[in-house]
């Protein structure tokens, strides 16, 4: 008898186990695209996705010292039905070096889209970078950051 008892309980573990595994697999939204299969993504509009910002487009970020670098951050969730591709993140200046994420992003999960700025310039600054994706409206996302940069 307690070998029965014990033989269900090994396999009601196993079963949960493998219905855990499942579970993450169809939330995983599986390996980085080719430029290819990204393109296509962003330009099919069977493929298109909606975003939710999860902080605001605009970001202050208070009192900067001159020269010293700074990580942004700006935090998004897919919020449609299909996987949501970054096709690219840009910014028109070179003192803003936007990071690109690789991998499509599966329905409800998040992300970040992450920019470092080198603390050049004087005064008050705004910054802005350029976020391509399959998303629609099929336009491009606009994500801002103000500062104010101080002598040291």
């Amino acid at each position: 008898m307690k070998k029965v008892f014990l033989s269900g309980i090994v396999a009601a573990v196993l079963v949960s186990c493998a219905n855990n595994n499942n579970d993450a697999d169809k939330k995983s939204s599986g390996p980085p695209l080719t430029d290819e299969q990204k393109q296509q993504a962003v330009q099919d509009s069977a493929n298109f996705t909606s975003v939710q910002w999860l902080d605001s487009t605009t970001r202050n970020l208070g009192k900067l010292v001159k020269d010293q670098s700074i990580e942004v951050t700006f935090r998004f969730k897919n919020t449609g039905s299909k996987n949501l591709v970054i096709e690219n993140v840009s910014a028109p200046c070179g003192c803003t070096i936007p990071e690109k994420p690789e991998k499509p992003f599966a329905p409800g999960e998040e992300g970040v889209i992450k920019a470092k700025f080198n603390g050049s310039g004087q005064g008050t600054i705004s910054k802005q970078i350029h976020v391509k994706a399959n998303t629609t409206p099929a336009t491009d996302h606009t994500l801002t950051f103000t500062g104010e940069i101080q002598e040291q």
